[in-house]
Order: C-alpha cells, then structure tokens, then sequence
C-alpha cells in the first residue's frame, strides 16, 4: 500500500461539526469525507490526476480484509 500524506487542516468548529454529522451519515470518517468531497471538486474541476488511486468504499472493510487484519494487530499492541 502506498504512503498517505498528512495535512494539518483547521476548520471553524461549526464546518467540523456539520462535515462530522454528514460523514457519520455516509458512514464515512471525517477524514475520508473530507478526501470525499476533496476528490470529487477536483473530478468537476477536470483536475484529478489519473494516476490518482480509487478510494476505499464506504462502511467497514469486509472480514478477512488484510488492512482490518492489520488495523486489529496495531490495536491489540496499543492496548
């Protein structure tokens, strides 16, 4: 899998809070809302690179998935 870049983002609370609530109801993180909407203004724009990878669909991945598999190890060792 490839390395994700991290982006410090500050928003007004109210923008979080309202990006949250519709995230939660397309059962998305608020990061992945955010990579949503990022991605599909670049779309319209005509300016989403090709080479762009698809992103994960929405939900939890199905069991067995190697990243959950690989999500559960990192939790256990947190813990």
């Amino acid at each position: 899998m490839s390395e994700r870049k991290g982006v410090l983002l500050r928003l007004d609370p109210a923008v979080h809070d309202a990006l949250a609530r519709w995230a939660n109801d397309e059962l998305r993180s608020t990061n992945a809302q955010i990579e949503f909407l990022l991605r599909r203004a670049l779309a319209d724009a005509g300016r989403l690179p090709h080479q762009a990878r698809p992103m994960r669909p929405r939900g939890r991945p199905p069991a067995g998935d190697p990243a959950e598999t690989s999500r559960a190890a990192d939790i256990e060792r947190s813990g």
